[in-house]
């Protein structure tokens, strides 16, 4: 049994027990103390008929004798009384203790359900609202509290799978008339002699289209990493997604004179969806250079023990708040001006990370560098690769 804490129902339990444990052992001692003080007085010595002048010795000697046998009787009651006294504060004693003993153990008897209801809550989020706490027993307070803590898990269960559901439709019938408006820009600068006007107003509609397009891709991506239901689970190397990542954006890179610095291992294996994995050390590599300042660093590394298959990005740059860099898990955070990076961006970069990863079972951590600039850590659960021609993301 844990430890009872300050102010807690377990605590007002056991004082209330071991209140009525103790009071009522408090009356039985006074009962007992008062029922063992009547005693039989002894025969006062005026009663006794007075010696005649004429009395014998032997009898003043026998009055001497009873005096004497009456203070003995009158120092042993007195030895009694004092000894009944100090055992009963004695039992006291014990009694206060036994009181608070029997007092937690009764509280944390009655409070034991609650505990598992409280553990069985903390442990149901988001991402698995389908577990009940499904207490048996007698239909009393407790039963009834699970059994409204069970109804609440099963609405809320129905209102996220409602809104994933209602992104993932919303997504893609948007497309349709995004499809629609592009066809429309390219059949009027398809025309003859454009006007100039014509022109530069399609070049900003598709420019806006392009960003449309990348937010509904994300709120998909989002809406299926929230899901959490993978078909495609397969052996991923989370060091040849990053050589991928890396080489695919080689020119990005460039552009913005960024060191990049690798230590990327291939023992690095986990499993889960290729793809959303992929996407997920992408936009981890997007956001580091995208928020990165000119001529700055990036270091990327990848590695794999017994605590799981872990990939580290970092940059330089500004000194930033850890409280705001917290909240970057969420949609459409961000940092400011100074880091939104291109108008392009969606905002919904690491909140992909963050599904993605917290459906495979993993942990993000983002850490505002003390020194300048952000950290990313992504840890997932690591799996040993079968055989070494299982190569899922490793590109040679």
């Amino acid at each position: 049994m844990g430890m009872l804490r300050d102010g807690t129902v377990g605590r007002r339990f056991t004082i209330m027990y071991a209140a009525g444990f103790l009071g009522s052992g408090l009356v039985l001692l006074v009962l007992t103390y008062v029922m063992s003080g009547v005693r039989v007085s002894a025969p006062a010595s005026a009663n006794a008929p007075a010696p005649s002048s004429s009395g014998s010795s032997d009898l003043a000697a026998a009055h001497q004798q009873v005096r004497v046998l009456q203070g003995q009787l009158a120092e042993v009651h007195a030895r009694q009384e004092h000894r009944l006294v100090v055992a009963s504060l004695l039992a006291l004693v014990v009694t206060a203790g036994l009181s608070l003993l029997l007092g937690r153990l009764l509280a944390g008897r009655v409070l034991r359900p609650l505990r598992l209801i409280t553990a069985a809550t903390r442990r149901i989020t988001a991402e698995n609202l389908h577990e009940r706490l499904a207490v048996t027993g007698p239909a009393d307070e407790v039963k009834e509290l699970a059994d409204t803590v069970d109804g609440l898990l099963e609405r809320l269960e129905a209102s996220f799978a409602a809104q994933r559901r209602f992104v993932g439709n919303a997504s893609h019938e948007l497309r349709t008339p995004l499809a629609t408006i592009r066809a429309s820009l390219d059949v009027a600068v398809a025309k003859p002699e454009p006007a100039a006007q014509t022109l530069a107003l399609a070049g900003r509609v598709r420019t806006e289209l392009d960003r449309v397009d990348r937010l509904l891709d994300g709120f998909l991506l989002l809406a299926r990493a929230q899901h959490g239901a993978f078909a495609d689970r397969t052996l991923v190397s989370l060091g040849g997604l990053a050589r991928a990542a890396l080489g695919d954006r080689a020119a990005g890179i460039a552009s913005k004179g960024l060191a990049v610095d690798t230590e990327v291992r291939p023992a690095a294996w986990t499993r889960g969806s290729a793809v959303l994995l992929s996407r997920m050390v992408q936009n981890v590599v997007d956001n580091a250079i995208a928020h990165n300042e000119e001529r700055g660093w990036i270091r990327v590394a990848t590695d794999s023990d017994g605590s799981g298959a872990r990939l580290v990005v970092e940059t330089g740059g500004q000194v930033l708040d850890q409280s705001r860099v917290d909240r970057l898990g969420q949609p459409f955070e961000r940092l400011g001006v100074a880091r939104t990076g291109s108008e392009g961006s969606s905002g919904l970069g690491l909140s992909i990370v963050a599904a993605i990863v917290s459906a495979h079972g993993g942990s993000l951590v983002l850490l505002a560098r003390p020194e300048g600039g952000l950290r990313v850590a992504v840890t997932l659960p690591s799996a040993a690769p079968e055989n070494e021609a299982v190569r899922t993301g490793v590109r040679a």
